[in-house]
């Protein structure tokens, strides 16, 4: 009693909010929140209730600040159970702020719901309403689903809206309660109420996106929602409604996102829809921002549902009216709902390629970033001059940032669409000149394997890259094609003979200079400096005259600090010293790569860009395409790899290679003696390439005691990337061997863009299953699984060369090894 006596009376909210803003450290914060945290665990222990309701008001703002404020749960169930109006009030909120279903006392508040949800006061049947739907259970969705249903069909709009909308929280959480809340939906459509017709459109869109039976159900009512949307855009002036001269948009928005779910698919709903969305599209108004939404809607439904022609042309219309907006969200919105229907539409999308282009020079980086990639969408055989000429401008001026993609997409568009190889080569001539550093390393491949297919043009080439690195060689990609092209056609460069254009007259010693000049400038690259002294090698067999020249620059980098370049230059100093004879032979002009390697890398470029659009049309469709694209893939490596299975032998031998051909061999190491074998050896494993190559350490382990069980080992480990083989026979086929690869991250940061690839010899056959994903999350907390099949028919040692590529840290990463440590049991 003296207790009570004496107790003072407790601070107001607005006393403690002032006293926290007025803190000036966080650390004075602290300590009035830790104080008044102590006052108010006090004030829980009295049993006097008189200001629990302001101390809980205070409680709620500390946890909102981001300080604990548990020790209020129950504090908040006791005044729920209040009587009083303001105590229920805050109760509540105390409970949606504090509570959650990994909670053990949110079981408590379930009968307080349920005697709040029958109570005769419409308010606080609200209020145990908002709560219900903000922090329901599966348990508590099941046990009050039947009051939510009665709710519905109460004749108080006030209370029916949102019943409808915890409903919808239901629904949300377990979707097996849906049927309960049809019987009652349907009805709802025919409300006068605009908030209870808005809640019920969405109540209905969430049950047609969870099941398609409910979905087929509700085509039945797309004319009942026909009549509602015409009833809007028709009806007078309604204060009530009106949004800037817009009757509702809210409910005529989500109307169409229905409209859209409907229609999806489905000829005779589109068909029914149609003339309702040519009407909203062209008495919409379009000076406020309101009329805007609406009419991306409409675009976004047109596009979405099985429209006429026309009414697509108009949905393209309009997003081209978007582009003109000098609101510069409108625009973004404008270009990335034309890039994502280009593909449905094309023709009608062209007719806005000018305002597109325009867009390049917009100041918003992200407009440029959606008008660049929709720009490269619209190039075709017919445009592909002038667009180039636009992108390539864009490129000269644009960020850092988009170079690199903007450079592999013009090679992409130019590879597809050129009109001859002249006109071909000149653009991506201008390409390396305009974009500097920023190009790819898989580009520089690209180029010098198109150059080295148009032999009709390789005086023009060569002569022209001359030119280009004499004035600039600070342009390391354009440095590396070029030096390429004068160490493989440097004869010709120096021929003073070309048909296309006037001939450029050049010395050997020019040349020379300019290639030395690559070699000691600060701006070359270590790679650009490895083409140079390649090159040079090359010339000596092009020139005759310098090659004195070319020797001495070449042995002088013998000492080099630059590992790569000293072993280039000892070795080739080797060739001119012991290998004078072979020097012709060895630097001969590269033959041509069978199949172009460049289709092969816009071809996988093209279904990466293919994966990553927003609507992607199946599942099936999607691991078809990754399928094709990892079988391409491997017959190339397995080109590469040409292996003769060891079981053949020529019924014929060849005699042993004579005079220089030993000399040849000499330089591969010591196999001249290959004509006087060594007795046949016991077989031993064969040693895993990865193990120098990449520091990989293959493990074997036999996990069952059986000799034809699972047999694992560890096929690559670098870098964080962790690759390992499960191996083990089919059951049904013995010549078959299935190999399950499981593919882990170990690092710090993610791995995206994740492939791996595999070839066999040409005695297998190797079938390489799609991909479980594309992303290799760090710390080991996720893997990419895949699935191998090799065919054996000839019982041979089974030999796989992998390849495994990955962005990380904005840089690609890739690696080429062989596993041959596989088990004798696995095709004997």
């Amino acid at each position: 009693m003296i207790r009570s006596l004496t107790m003072t009376t407790p601070k107001r909210l607005r006393d403690l909010i002032r006293e926290i803003r007025s803190a000036r450290t966080a650390a004075d914060e602290r300590a009035v929140v830790q104080k008044e945290c102590a006052a108010i665990r006090d004030s829980f222990r009295d049993q006097d209730n008189t200001y629990k309701c302001r101390n809980l008001a205070k409680l709620l703002y500390i946890h909102m600040l981001g300080y604990p404020a548990h020790f209020g749960q129950l504090e908040c169930l006791k005044l729920v159970a209040s009587s009083k109006f303001t105590d229920k009030r805050i109760g509540y909120l105390g409970a949606m702020l504090l509570l959650d279903e990994r909670q053990d006392v949110h079981l408590l508040v379930t009968n307080s719901l349920k005697n709040d949800l029958n109570h005769q006061t419409q308010y606080i049947q609200s209020l145990a309403l908002c709560t219900l739907g903000t922090i329901c259970s599966v348990e508590m969705s099941r046990d009050l689903a039947g009051e939510i249903e009665k709710m519905i069909k109460s004749s108080n709009a006030y209370i029916k809206k949102k019943a409808i909308l915890c409903a919808f929280c239901i629904i949300r959480k377990v979707p097996d309660l849906m049927e309960m809340f049809i019987p009652a939906t349907r009805s709802l459509l025919n409300e006068k109420n605009h908030g209870v017709l808005l809640t019920a459109v969405c109540l209905i869109t969430e049950m047609c996106e969870k099941s398609p039976d409910t979905l087929h159900h509700f085509r039945k009512v797309v004319p009942m929602l026909v009549r509602i949307l015409r009833n809007l855009i028709m009806a007078g002036y309604s204060p009530e409604h009106d949004v800037f001269g817009v009757s509702n948009p809210f409910l005529q928005v989500k109307i169409l996102r229905l409209l859209r779910i409907l229609g999806k698919n489905d000829t005779d709903a589109s068909e029914t829809m149609n003339d309702i969305l040519a009407q909203v599209a062209t008495n919409t108004d379009t000076s406020k921002n309101v009329g805007h939404a609406i009419l991306y809607e409409i675009v976004l439904t047109i596009m979405g549902i099985k429209s006429e022609a026309g009414l697509r042309v108009l949905a393209v219309n309009i997003l081209g009216r978007f582009l003109l907006n000098n609101d510069k969200n409108i625009r973004y919105v404008a270009l990335n709902t034309l890039l994502r229907v280009v593909q449905a539409d094309y023709n009608a999308v062209q007719r806005h390629r000018t305002t597109i282009i325009d867009c390049l020079k917009d100041a918003d980086i992200s407009i440029r970033r959606r008008a660049m990639e929709l720009s490269f969408a619209l190039v075709n055989a017919g445009n592909i001059r002038g667009m180039m000429k636009e992108l390539l401008d864009f490129l000269e001026n644009c960020d850092p940032e988009f170079k690199a993609d903007t450079c592999s997409k013009i090679v992409q568009s130019t590879e597809k669409y050129s009109p001859n190889k002249r006109w071909h080569i000149d653009t991506v001539m201008k390409m390396l000149r305009v974009a500097g550093s920023y190009v790819r390393d898989d580009i520089v491949s690209i180029l010098i394997q198109l150059i080295a297919e148009t032999s009709e043009l390789h005086n023009y080439t060569v002569q022209q890259l001359f030119l280009l690195i004499k004035d600039d060689i600070t342009q390391p990609p354009l440095v590396q094609v070029a030096l390429w092209c004068i160490g493989e056609y440097g004869e010709k460069l120096i021929s003073g003979v070309c048909e296309e254009d006037e001939p450029v007259q050049v010395s050997e010693d020019e040349v020379i200079d300019v290639i030395e000049k690559v070699l000691t400038h600060n701006y070359s690259t270590e790679v650009s400096r490895e083409y140079a002294l390649t090159s040079l090698m090359k010339l000596s067999s092009r020139f005759r005259i310098a090659v004195g020249r070319v020797k001495a620059v070449i042995d002088a980098y013998g000492g080099s600090t630059h590992v790569e370049l000293q072993q280039r230059s000892v070795e080739y100093s080797n060739i001119f010293s012991r290998y004078e004879n072979l020097r012709s032979a060895l630097l001969e002009p590269m033959p041509l790569i069978e199949g172009s390697r460049s289709k092969n890398v816009l071809a996988n470029s093209e279904s990466s860009d293919l994966l990553n659009e927003e609507n992607i049309p199946n599942g099936e469709d999607t691991a078809e395409k990754a399928k094709n694209i990892n079988n391409t893939e491997s017959q190339n490596i397995l080109d590469l790899l040409d292996v003769v299975p060891p079981s053949v032998t020529p019924a014929n031998p060849a005699p042993p290679p004579a005079g220089g051909a030993n000399d040849l061999l000499d330089l591969l190491g010591d196999v001249s003696n290959i004509s006087n074998p060594a007795p046949p050896l016991k077989a031993a494993p064969a040693p895993n390439l990865l193990d120098d190559l990449m520091g990989g350490d293959t493990v074997h382990n036999n996990q069952m005691n059986g000799n034809d069980g699972p047999y694992k080992l560890t096929a690559f480990e670098k870098n964080g990337l962790k690759v390992e083989l499960t191996c083990e026979r089919d059951n049904g086929q013995p010549n078959v061997t299935v190999i399950n690869v499981n593919s882990t991250n170990s690092s710090a940061t993610t791995m995206s863009e994740y492939v791996f690839q595999a070839a066999v010899p040409k005695s297998f056959q190797l079938q390489l299953q799609s991909p479980s994903g594309s992303t290799l999350p760090p710390m080991n907390d996720g893997a990419v699984t895949q699935v191998i099949k090799v065919n054996n028919p000839q019982k041979q040692a089974i030999r796989l060369r992998i390849k495994v590529s990955y962005k990380q840290n904005g840089n690609t990463v890739t690696d080429i090894g062989e596993v041959s440590s596989f088990p004798s049991t696995l095709w004997q």
